[in-house]
């Protein structure tokens, strides 16, 4: 105990930037995961195919296989640029095919007929998207998009694995081999993901009620 006690400011640092690391990941992932559920429900055929054939292949590639190919493979072809950039790069990528298969299914959930309705009114296949599809679908899948923030915030620690060891995991490891008590190290860190998880649990249960409430 009295190793974390003297070494909250690392745990705060460490919890700083795997929040960073989480903030820009479900930026990235949520903005791209949009673009490829409307190409996968789009009328374009060859958009659709593209948008599952991109699903299908990255979320048949694990996570640290990816993020090990982009640290290791960008600097061959002349990319370059910081680890926490490559790492967030990858994780976005990754995570943004399961954020569109989140929407998909919301889209699915939509009754045919509202989106009949819309069409009637002379709406655009966009319009359609945006107004009447759109925040429908987003009420039902608070939860599930929920549970895609906290699998992006605890696989953060696979950041460290590839060199970003200013994030939680990576400071615990450091910690852990200056002072070699990893129960208390390691439980800390295990307490501060915990922690976030389970905010991240409340929150999104406060605003389902919400939407539910306002539908």
């Amino acid at each position: 105990m009295h190793v974390v006690m003297t070494n909250l400011g690392v745990f705060g640092r460490g919890l700083l930037v795997s929040l960073e690391i989480t903030g820009c990941v479900l930026c990235l992932a949520a903005l791209l995961g949009l673009v490829l559920a409307v190409c996968r429900i789009g009328p374009v055929r060859p958009l659709r195919l593209a948008g599952g054939l991109y699903v299908a292949s990255v979320r048949s590639v694990p996570l640290l296989v990816l993020l090990t190919l982009f640290v290791f493979g960008l600097p061959e072809i002349g990319l370059v640029y910081s680890l926490f950039w490559t790492a967030v790069t990858a994780m976005g990528l990754y995570w943004a095919a399961f954020f569109c298969e989140t929407l998909r299914a919301g889209v699915r959930a939509v009754p045919a007929g509202e989106i009949e309705a819309g069409r009637a009114l002379g709406f655009t296949f966009a319009q359609v998207l945006c107004w009447v599809v759109m925040p429908q679908a987003l009420r039902t899948v608070v939860q599930p998009l929920a549970s895609l923030a906290i699998a992006v915030l605890l696989n953060s620690s696979l950041a460290a694995a590839v060199g970003v060891t200013q994030e939680l995991t990576g400071q615990t490891q450091i910690l852990d081999q200056t002072y070699a008590q990893p129960l208390a190290t390691f439980g800390a860190a295990a307490l501060c993901y915990v922690v976030f998880t389970l905010g991240i649990g409340r929150i999104a249960a406060r605003l389902e009620r919400k939407l539910m409430v306002l539908s």
